[in-house]
């Protein structure tokens, strides 16, 4: 497993949460139980209050795993995924 950090952004006017449909279903999506059926762990997740942006850290076996389950997330708007690690292999490699 591999460790990645996701960032989707939107518009104001296209914010999912402002519909309740939308909003429950994009937090089906990401669920423990059905980002495991894309291979994804989310360690952890956070919205960025009044900017519109979704950020994840996940655990996945490679990037594509990680663009098939944020493909609902295109769908509103920007997404972007960068291979990441965590602090203490930096140190460990000495360097980020």
């Amino acid at each position: 497993m591999s460790l990645y950090f996701v960032r989707h952004e939107h518009a104001a006017d296209t914010c999912p949460a402002r519909d309740p449909e939308k909003g429950q279903m994009l937090l089906d999506h990401i669920s423990p139980q059905n980002a495991r059926q894309f291979g994804i762990d989310i360690q952890g997740e956070a919205v960025l209050d009044n900017h519109h942006t979704f950020v994840l850290i996940v655990d996945a076996a490679d990037e594509t795993s990680v663009e098939n389950f944020m493909s609902p997330f295109k769908q509103a708007g920007v997404v972007e995924i960068w291979p990441a690690s965590q602090c203490e292999t930096v140190v460990e490699r000495l360097g980020c």
